[in-house]
């Protein structure tokens, strides 16, 4: 999976846009973060900071990632 496809997936689902940041790096407030590094980095940003960082070393690694748990955080707040 490529960011095009996830952004389109993400769409399809009917996740909220500000829950989440594809390639645009920083620290956006309370969103789940995508961005190219040296390697692919998935991270949720608040108040400042990432946590719960992890590093891939293909775009589909952390597409699929970076799926997987924006639907759980999704779900989990049903």
């Amino acid at each position: 999976m490529k960011v095009f496809e996830l952004e389109e997936k993400l769409n399809k689902l009917g996740i909220p846009k500000d829950t989440y940041s594809i390639l645009k790096g920083g620290l956006p407030n309370e969103r789940l973060c995508i961005v190219k590094e040296e390697k692919w980095c998935v991270y949720y940003s608040e108040k400042g900071r990432r946590s719960g960082l992890k590093k891939f070393q293909t775009e589909t690694e952390a597409c699929e990632y970076f799926f997987e748990k924006i639907k759980r955080l999704r779900y989990a707040g049903k």
